[in-house]
């Protein structure tokens, strides 16, 4: 028998994309239900980081140190390295004593209040379950959608309890499908994809070895082995007795899947390892291809794709969740926005105009990583050099501006705006200057004799930071607030402002002058910069607040 729910979002797909979606529209005050056909969250390590942007997101949220505390048995990994066996990379290395420091972790500091951290789809995922319970999602695993259909007012799909068997009915305002790379929303839709499609053939191989004698004091993070009987990747999960090797087999000498029983794969293992006599224990072998396909549009009417779904990438430069969870960021404001009357339907397609680019940029970067047999490159040429400094550029989340017809243009005339671009490594290296369409600046300041970030005070609603003596723009914003009828923050930045930090280190960070403003959108973008004090400043921010909201 048939029952019918009504819930602002669906969400199909219970991964770390989908339960990052729910807990983005709880920010948000959105319900929504999310559903897996999984009986519980993966018992698998797929994914295996979460860069600074994605935790700059978890600290929104509030629970950027459950994602820590969850991710502690790895935090000691680090290092690509090459060689025949495990052994021989490993043994000669010094072990090292107290802990490790994380390269350029110091610079990064300048970029951001938080830091990236190794974690396995497997260690996160049920953090974000647990925290999506508690902030009133429906979370419906053993669920799968049989059916979906549309019209102009919502989205009706058809739900079977794997269980059970039972049949139900879920109408959604919009429907996010987070349902991964083989996404059948995506199939049913018929969406076209681009890319390079597959790019070898691996067996994703999950075991249990005692390697603490080996790796303690000198983990690490990836470790190619090439030699003639066995090629592929190993990789550390808790650098003690938990590990993944990628196992490269080709179809064209007439390999195929099967041919790799668990006794074949250990003996493969213990030639990989250098350890001919190790106890192992296989728990898992899982066929994947890295793949290069991007969907062509995200949008379909109230339908939206995200994450695996909308662009499939090999994980070689750790962009694969972070890139899907930077996918329902963006989305969830706007639907949001949406729903509560504060923007026109309009700015729902400015997902497909911002996501897209990125996605394409970061499954490429992703895709030149690796070598003919999908598995990242470690050779010592100028491509891979080059393949490793784009890496580096995007790793932490970071390098992209988004444009279309919500960011408001600058008249950079006569220079092009150089001359207001400071000279750190925020600016240079990731293009974090104040520029409309680039991620707020994050500096170090105070409030309530709290030290936070600037980026602290982003996230529920859209916020205008002025410059140390921008106080005409702060009540502009605060006029404007009751004008459109929503909520909007507005803070002065400097020795005597809201937020109390040195004189002109924001105003540097973002390009402005002690009498200039930004103005922020949820998701932590400028939409608007003025550099000085104008004439009309409550009709140039109104201007922009609309053309923000597409109103």
């Amino acid at each position: 028998m048939s029952s019918e729910t009504h819930v602002p979002v669906l969400i199909v797909g219970g991964g770390i994309v989908g339960f990052s979606a729910s807990l983005f529209l709880s920010h948000h005050n959105i319900h929504s239900i999310v559903i897996e056909r999984r009986s519980a969250s993966s018992n698998h390590p797929r994914a295996r980081s979460v860069n600074a942007r994605t935790m700059e997101l978890f600290r929104h949220l509030g629970i950027e140190d459950r994602v820590h505390e969850a991710a502690a048995s790895m935090s000691a990994s680090a290092g690509i390295y090459s060689g025949r066996s495990l052994r021989e990379v490993i043994e000669p290395k010094p072990r090292s004593e107290g802990p490790r420091k994380v390269p350029l972790a110091d610079l990064f500091r300048q970029v951001s209040p938080s830091s990236g951290t190794f974690v396995t789809q497997d260690m996160i995922e049920p953090v974000l379950v647990d925290v999506a319970r508690e902030r009133g999602a429906d979370v419906r695993f053993n669920t799968e959608c049989m059916h979906i259909e549309q019209d102009r007012q919502a989205v009706t799909a058809t739900l079977k309890d794997r269980q059970s068997g039972a049949i139900s009915t879920v109408r959604a305002d919009y429907l996010i499908a987070a349902d991964g790379a083989g996404s059948p929303t995506r199939t049913r839709l018929n969406v076209p994809t681009t890319g390079r499609g597959s790019m070898g053939h691996l067996l994703n191989i999950l075991f249990h070895a005692d390697l603490k004698f080996l790796v303690d004091k000198r983990e690490f993070s990836l470790c190619r082995i090439d030699r003639p009987e066995v090629t592929g990747l190993f990789t550390s999960i808790n650098n003690s007795d938990r590990w993944v090797f990628h196992l490269s087999f080709d179809p064209s000498k007439g390999e195929k899947a099967s041919d790799f029983p668990p006794e074949r794969c250990k003996e493969l293992l213990r030639i990989a390892l250098g350890l001919p006599d190790v106890e192992i224990d296989i728990k898992s072998i899982l066929p994947w291809e890295p793949s290069v396909r991007i969907a062509e549009r995200l949008q379909h009417g109230r339908i939206f794709l995200a994450g695996d779904a909308a662009h499939q990438m090999p994980p070689w430069a750790g962009q694969g969740a972070t890139s899907g969870i930077a996918d329902v960021h963006n989305l969830t404001w706007k639907l949001a926005a949406v729903m509560n009357g504060q923007a026109s339907e309009v700015l729902l397609e400015t997902y497909d105009m911002e996501r897209v680019p990125v996605g394409r940029a970061a499954a490429g970067v992703s895709a030149n990583a690796a070598d003919e047999t999908g598995i990242i490159s470690t050779k010592k040429n100028f491509t891979v050099a080059l393949s490793l400094l784009k890496r580096i550029l995007i790793v932490p989340g970071y390098g992209y501006a988004y444009a279309g017809h919500t960011i408001c243009e600058e008249d950079t005339s006569p220079l092009g705006g150089l001359t207001w671009r400071p000279w750190t490594l925020p600016s240079l290296l990731f293009s974090i200057d104040g520029r409309p369409g680039r991620r707020a600046p994050h500096v170090w300041v105070e409030q309530d004799g709290r030290r936070i970030s600037t980026l602290d005070v982003c996230g529920k609603t859209f916020v205008l930071l002025a410059g140390s003596d921008g106080g005409s723009w702060t009540e502009c914003a605060k006029n404007l607030s009751s004008v459109l009828g929503m909520e909007m923050a507005a803070y002065r930045v400097g020795p005597e402002g809201d937020l109390v930090g040195p004189r002109g280190v924001f105003e540097s960070a973002a390009g402005i002058s002690s009498q200039g403003a930004v103005l922020v959108r949820l998701d932590d973008f400028i939409v608007w910069r003025q550099r000085r004090k104008c004439s009309d400043p409550q009709a140039e921010l109104e201007r922009a607040m609309k053309k923000a909201l597409c109103i």
